[in-house]
């Protein structure tokens, strides 16, 4: 079971029209959690967390997105190391950071120079510092689906009482929320390219969580009133990064739905060092 947060809020995320689902005001708060803990680490047992980044290709979302996990690092005093390598060297990195007691947690970003090893190489990395919970042996719950779960508890969404259509089936997002849908008994349907009724099938959802990375695919016929859409999407569309929902999804006032910027992804990276954080914890647990 993933990790649960308390918010403290109360009242139904439908008391305001046109909810916004601002995921950057909830990752303050676990900010702020997180940097206590990280000093309880420092002060009671001497660790310093440190999460190691590897990367082969230069590509830009990449260099932009390490950037961002440096100065949240940063911010709550964890390390992060960044390695740049060529991919015929990577295994044996991994290998050496995997055996480095000062190093919690590792992470590959994706993707590789060649993706056509991406299973072969996140499986190199030792389960017990696998913070992107990608590898098939990962104690952790990978930080995206992570970020989308907290971002509706955040809003009170019950998903246990819903029904859910999740839109992809990748493997950062969509197949981990489907593995962790199915242990918990939620009521969802798996909507991806070959689904034959795809508009019907939304039409019927009252949260619908959408990844595929194809800019517009969700539009504003697809969405019934008194929806939850969560856009976890990420594609390019004439030099800007843009979503899976379309923009006159955002002239409805009769929805709750993601900001274009700052709603799930302030979350994301802030699960990921929640991961980073239970890696260092475990390690007082073995002296």
């Amino acid at each position: 079971m993933w990790p649960g947060i308390d918010f403290g809020m109360s009242g139904p995320w439908y008391t305001v029209l046109m909810k916004l689902l601002n995921g950057k005001d909830l990752s303050e708060y676990i900010k702020e959690r997180q940097a206590k803990q990280v000093r309880a680490l420092r002060q009671a047992h001497n660790i310093q967390p440190k999460l190691a980044i590897i990367y082969t290709l230069e590509h830009g979302p990449s260099l932009t997105y390490m950037g961002m996990k440096k100065r949240y690092g940063a911010d709550i005093l964890v390390d992060v190391d960044i390695h740049y390598v060529a991919q015929d060297r990577v295994k044996n990195l991994l290998k050496k950071l995997n055996s480095d007691v000062s190093v919690h947690g590792i992470i590959v970003q994706l993707p590789l120079a060649d993706p056509s090893q991406t299973d072969e190489v996140v499986n190199t990395i030792a389960p017990e510092k696998d913070v992107d919970g990608l590898g098939e042996e990962a104690p952790y719950t990978p930080a995206t689906p992570m970020a989308i779960l907290w971002l509706l508890a955040g809003y009170n969404v019950d998903l246990a009482t819903s029904r859910i259509a999740l839109v992809g089936r990748g493997k950062l997002v969509g197949a981990p929320l489907i593995d962790m849908f199915e242990v918990s008994g939620y009521d969802f349907v798996l909507i991806h390219s070959q689904t034959p009724n795809t508009k019907e099938l939304l039409l019927e959802a009252d949260v619908i969580i959408t990844a595929t990375g194809r800019a517009g695919l969700i539009t504003s016929d697809m969405v019934k009133k008194g929806a939850v859409v969560v856009d976890a999407g990420v594609a390019g569309e004439k030099g800007k990064t843009v979503g899976d929902v379309a923009d006159d999804v955002y002239e409805r006032d009769d929805i709750a739905l993601t900001p274009r910027k700052g709603g799930v992804g302030p979350l994301t990276i802030c699960a990921l060092f929640e991961n980073v954080i239970r890696a260092a914890e475990a390690t007082t647990e073995e002296k």
